[in-house]
């Protein structure tokens, strides 16, 4: 598995980590816990050294899961999980008081069965606490060993800047694939100038970028694409464009739309580390296959003109989920 480093400052991780939300949250039917172990040892056998989850993913039990699994081999990996919302619960509405912060910090150290939280990410920007002050408790947390490096979720240019100027941001997480764009407008150069990593979630855009997903995809009813406009039938016969793109490449590179997808994120710039989700082996084994895919200049140049051409329709998030992104 080839590696990168996250950001200037960061620690060095697998080109690909494994986003670990939908093992236990967001997608219908809550896997089997012990199918899940399985494919997280599974993924570290495959050279995959960086996972992400947070308290929200349950709430609770998905760190409950990575602690159970990752605890024997705990000295290899990095571990990524975020603080941010009331009780832990993400429609709940935030909460980033310095005292919050500190109390899921012990308590998310105590599911994860660890002594340490490698990277400890604001998982939504609070209006209502000065960022100052977020950055200010995650800074005392990394002096009494709790956190290793602070991160931000979802955050805007604004607010990136002020916490970085109180502690220095190792990472920002964010959605950046082929179909949602917008970190490339004013995010992505505010990273090259601090030296801060960038992670990309939902890098297959929630699934769709494989190709597995059509107009016909019926989707459990506690799935939360069914809220998505992006994801009603009419958007996604529409979006089908992206794919057909995705799939031309493929077929010259003897690859899927998957792996052309994620190796387009990767060519971006050797600071960003994708984070997949799945729940399947075989998912896992063909994501990280995409590391071994060399996209030339021209296949870029390819890749980007087509895509200037296709409208993406469907807004992203329902609105009020919206309001709480880039502030």
């Amino acid at each position: 598995m080839q590696t990168r480093k996250l950001g200037r400052n960061g620690p060095e991780v697998s080109a690909l980590g494994l986003g670990c939300m939908g093992m236990s949250f967001a997608y219908g039917t809550t896997p089997d816990k012990k199918a899940m172990i399985k494919l997280l040892h599974q993924a570290i056998e495959r050279g995959v050294t960086f996972f992400d989850t947070a308290e929200a993913y349950g709430p609770f039990t998905n760190e409950e899961l990575l602690g159970e699994a990752l605890a024997p081999l705990r000295d290899r990996l990095v571990i990524a999980t975020k603080f941010g919302f009331k009780d832990g619960v993400a429609n709940s509405g935030l909460d980033s008081r310095p005292e919050h912060i500190k109390a899921v910090a012990d308590a998310s150290l105590k599911r994860l069965r660890t002594n340490r939280i490698d990277l400890f990410y604001q998982h939504r920007v609070d209006p209502n606490v000065p960022i100052e002050d977020v950055a200010g408790a995650v800074k005392e947390l990394i002096r009494s060993g709790k956190v290793r490096y602070f991160g931000l979720s979802e955050a805007g240019v604004e607010s990136i800047r002020r916490a970085h100027a109180v502690q220095p941001v190792t990472a920002l997480q964010s959605e950046y694939s082929l179909w949602w764009r917008e970190p490339e407008q004013t995010v992505l150069p505010v990273m090259q100038e601090l030296g801060i990593g960038f992670v990309p979630f939902s890098p297959l855009g929630r699934g769709f970028l494989t190709g597995a997903i059509n107009d016909k995809t019926q989707f459990d009813s506690k799935d939360f694409r069914t809220n998505l406009p992006r994801f009603t039938a009419e958007a996604r016969q529409a979006n089908r464009a992206v794919v057909d793109l995705l799939e031309r490449v493929a077929s010259q590179k003897r690859a899927t739309p998957a792996q052309i997808a994620l190796a387009w994120l990767l060519a971006q710039k050797p600071w960003i580390v994708p984070i997949p989700g799945t729940t399947k082996l075989a998912r896992l084994e063909e994501n990280l296959g995409s590391t071994e895919i060399q996209l030339t200049a021209a296949d870029l140049q390819e890749i980007n003109e087509v895509a200037a051409r296709i409208a993406v329709q469907g807004a992203r998030y329902p609105e009020q989920l919206q309001r709480t992104v880039g502030r």
